[in-house]
């Protein structure tokens, strides 16, 4: 059993869009939790140079190594300030999935990668393994920030969503690497350089592995926004205000295992 008295009560019904649509176009221009022009972010990019044939290339490798940086200087905790600015996120050295990812996506702004995100309602069993004794107090479901990068700057690009910067989903599920577990020492954030991370079931897993496939934990889609401000302002954060200033103090500084 998972509550749903710790999440807004403003969440949209099962199957609802919300406003959010394929049609979103993305931006390169900061917001309050994209704030890219911190120096901070930019020293994320320091010494990385990148060679290659095409400039859609380039921008993927710089994301690339952009998310390893992240991986070394955010440590995985579990926060639950979603709307916390990317230049404190850094400052701080900690932060959740929602947080890294956000980091990834200022880099990529600041790097004049246009980005969006896809706002998925994903259910709350999905983190039991992280919390085995605590299940009780899981919200029932957890907003899901999923980056996209337009990376050959045209209106009219296709999106590459950051499950597949590392490859395509069809490439990451034909390894011998297990799937995501959600358990352990690796997080999400971390599993995108290894794994298929498949929200949409378009994707076959390893046999012996654990799923690839997480699509049967997608309660709802919730479609594009042009950015995660845009999102957490539509349909709030996981969990509501008190819950928030109740468990940041603790779950702040919990490291990810």
């Amino acid at each position: 059993m998972t509550s749903s008295l710790l999440t807004p009560r403003r969440r949209p019904r099962v199957g609802t869009t919300g406003g959010g649509g394929a049609a979103a176009t993305g931006s390169t221009a900061p917001t309050r939790i994209l704030d890219w022009r911190d120096p901070l972010v930019a020293s994320l990019l320091d010494g990385i140079e990148v060679t290659a044939d095409s400039e859609t290339v380039r921008r993927i490798e710089t994301l690339r190594h952009a998310h390893r940086r992240i991986t070394e200087a955010v440590r995985p905790v579990y926060s639950v300030q979603d709307e916390r600015p990317v230049s404190e996120v850094l400052r701080r050295g900690r932060g959740s999935c929602s947080q890294r990812l956000a980091v990834l996506e200022a880099v990529a702004r600041a790097t004049g990668v246009a980005t969006r995100v896809r706002g998925l309602l994903v259910d709350g069993t999905f983190w039991y393994p992280r919390f085995p004794r605590l299940r009780r107090i899981v919200p029932d479901r957890v907003l899901l920030a999923w980056p996209e990068f337009r990376l050959d700057g045209a209106p009219s690009a296709s999106w590459l969503a950051v499950s597949e910067l590392f490859g395509s989903l069809e490439e990451l599920s034909d390894g011998i690497d297990a799937g995501f577990t959600n358990s352990g020492s690796e997080t999400l954030f971390e599993a995108l350089s290894r794994t298929a991370i498949d929200w949409d079931g378009a994707t076959l897993c390893p046999t012996s592995g654990a799923g690839c496939d997480l699509s049967a934990y997608v309660v709802a889609d919730l479609g594009h926004f042009d950015s995660r401000d845009e999102l957490f302002a539509r349909h709030g954060q996981t969990l509501c205000p008190v819950a928030r200033v109740l468990a940041e103090p603790v779950m702040g500084r919990h490291r990810a295992a």
